[in-house]
């Protein structure tokens, strides 16, 4: 797929995960996805999807830097959220964090097969430490 249209169809997957469309998502991920080297596939993946919605009713997808080669999309994803509970093992409880990820994404027929992501923890961890 030419890069213009493998940046189309991320950007189409962000859009799909911010407006919760869950029975669009087969459209922008494969059935037998993968997450950090592992297999999951589709079902497993919309539900942690789902999940962390539920979790944090204020999570949004915002993209910051984006970068096509060829079936590859490198990422880096911006947050400010407010989890309701635990996030990464970490006692946010409600608390607003703000912190970036980076995620590589590989697609094959026009939909996500791999996904290897980084979420910078430490920068929540210092966050944490800081007074209300």
């Amino acid at each position: 797929m030419p890069n213009a249209t493998v940046r189309e169809r991320y950007l189409g997957y962000i859009a799909c995960l911010n407006a919760q469309a869950w029975d669009r998502l087969d459209r922008y991920i494969g059935a037998g996805v993968t997450y950090n080297g592992a297999p999951l596939g589709f079902t497993a993946y919309r539900q942690a999807r789902q999940d962390e919605f539920r979790d944090i009713p204020d999570l949004r997808f915002a993209v910051q830097l984006l970068a096509v080669d060829g079936n590859t999309v490198a990422s880096r994803l911006h947050f400010r959220i407010t989890p309701t509970g635990d996030f990464l093992g970490l006692p946010v409880n409600g608390r607003c964090i703000a912190f970036d990820e980076h995620a590589f994404y590989t697609f094959e027929d026009g939909k996500i097969v791999a996904v290897w992501s980084i979420l910078d923890k430490a920068a929540i961890e210092a966050q944490l430490t800081q007074p209300r």
